[in-house]
Order: C-alpha cells, then structure tokens, then sequence
C-alpha cells in the first residue's frame, strides 16, 4: 500500500512540475529584418543574450522564433536587445549608429522596416511608474492610479515626424526649430 502511495505522489509531482514548466515558457515569432547568414547569427545571439532559450531567425520570411521564459525576459526585452545590434523588429527601430556598424551585406532596406513598424504597432501608453502597465488609450495606471503617458517610443516617434518650414520660403525645410537660412525668420511648424 506504501509503494502504491509513495507511486502516486510521484507521478502527480511530476505532472505538476511539467505543468508549471509549460505555464512560464512562451514561444513567440517576431519580424525582424536583416538580408544574409551574418544577420541570423547576430539576431539569434542577440536574442538569447536578452533570455531567450531558443532562437531561429528566417531569412526568407524575417520571422524570428524564440522561446523564453516570461519569469527571465520579455518579448520587448528581446526586441530592444535586436534592435540594440543594428536591426529593426516589429516594435523596435535600431538605432542609426547601431544600423551603421552592421557590414554591408547586412543592410536591409529600412523604409519597408519603418514602414511596417510603424503601422504594425498603434500607439502606446504606459504607468511612468509601472511601465509594464500599457494600454493602447490613455487611462489610469491599474496599480498606483497614475495616468497613463506616451510611452517614450511613441513620444520620440511623434517628434520626428515634425516638419519646419519658412514662411517666406517654402524651400527651405528643418526637422526642429530654428530660423530660415535665407531670412532670419522663424521656422513654423508645417501643418
């Protein structure tokens, strides 16, 4: 009777370990661009750096698979830490100097990758306390009650989209800004 108790115990703590092992362990495919065999070893080993068990990177579809455990790491996690090494994902833009360093063959075109980034993912709004707390509206923080803001992706998003133009001259065009080259006025926000 003790050997079939003992029998019991033991496979019901194994079930229960597979089950909790299964619950914490996420598989996700994320779209991250890149062109050769260079890009996949970096984008994988950038991956698993950030915590990622598994990563297999598709040339041909730009789809990376990974699997991680959600206790360790985060999808964005992931993402930041590619984006970091010179590749844009889904919801990451790489940096400009980061997309500089990659060599030549790995330079993908990043008008598609912007483009799609930026309709693939609608704005964000997140707890400046709690930034795990996001909505896809503003609202309040479901933890401390603070409203929610622009995520700061989002925020340095909408900024570089402002265009300055002179009002005197509709040639001359900034990012920020500043006076007019030809005139000294004031650059206007282009509407």
């Amino acid at each position: 009777m003790k050997t079939i108790s003992l029998f019991a115990v033991i496979i019901f703590s194994l079930f229960s370990i597979n089950t909790a092992y299964a619950q914490s362990v996420k598989n996700e495919t994320i779209k991250v661009w890149g062109n050769c065999g260079m890009c996949k070893t970096t984008i994988e080993k950038a991956a698993r750096k950030a915590g990622a068990t598994k990563a297999n990177w598709n040339e041909d579809s730009k789809e990376l698979k990974v699997t991680y455990a959600v206790n360790k790491t985060s999808s964005a996690k992931i993402q930041e830490a590619i984006a970091k090494s010179g590749y844009d994902t889904q919801d990451f833009i790489a940096d400009v100097k980061a997309y500089d360093h990659l060599s030549a063959c790995c330079k993908y075109d990043r008008k598609e990758a912007g483009a799609t980034a930026e309709t693939s993912s609608a704005t964000t709004y997140a707890c400046p306390m709690h930034p795990d707390v996001t909505s896809d509206k503003p609202g309040k923080c479901s933890k401390c009650g603070m409203d929610l803001v622009k995520s700061k992706k989002e925020q340095m998003k909408a900024d570089g989209l402002k265009t300055y133009v002179c009002p005197m001259h509709g040639d001359v065009t900034s990012d920020k800004p500043g006076k007019c080259s030809k005139c000294g006025m004031d650059l206007k926000e282009k509407q």
